[in-house]
């Protein structure tokens, strides 16, 4: 079996579109103090339903990410039935929080750009200590969630945009 790092994903310029969304909105995640990560909720026929960034630049909430905000999004706007035929489009892969979030609400497949091994990794490389939370594969927390990532295309393009936000700090 092919392991989820070197699995070649092939998508159509929507699903691409989605994707460089996410990337759009990790920068502007950036932009407000934020780390980079951004989010998009797409119904089953492609279109974008709902959006959001990373929003914990407050140390307030550290729950404020994207993908939590869209599960709770989806339970207060779509039916159970057009929750499951969803695709969450993300920057970067679920923490384990988000990925329960998103099984509890019965929402779709997942589509991330960088796995949570590659944001280690380079969080490592800069000689960052490791998040609060381990950063568990979403099967673990959700094993009957279709998860396809990383996203070769796209990965270095959010790889830079850690590197630029740490360069902030």
């Amino acid at each position: 079996m092919q392991s989820a790092s070197s699995k070649s994903w092939s998508f159509d310029e929507t699903e691409l579109a989605h994707l460089r969304r996410c990337v759009a909105l990790a920068a502007e995640a950036i932009d407000a103090g934020d780390e980079p990560f951004g989010s998009v909720l797409v119904s089953a026929d492609g279109t974008a339903l709902a959006e959001d960034r990373n929003r914990d630049n407050t140390g307030a909430d550290q729950t404020l990410h994207p993908e939590f905000q869209l599960a709770r999004w989806a339970a207060a706007h779509l039916t159970l039935a057009e929750r499951a035929a969803a695709t969450v489009f993300t920057s970067g892969e679920h923490c384990p929080m988000c990925s329960a979030a998103h099984a509890w609400v019965g929402l779709g497949r997942i589509v991330y750009v960088a796995s949570s091994t590659q944001l280690v990794t380079w969080l490592s490389e800069l000689g960052l200590g490791p998040a609060p939370v381990n950063p568990l594969p979403i099967q673990q927390i959700a094993p009957g969630i279709r998860v396809e990532g990383p996203i070769p295309q796209l990965t270095e393009e959010i790889h830079a945009l850690h590197l630029l936000y740490r360069s902030k700090l």
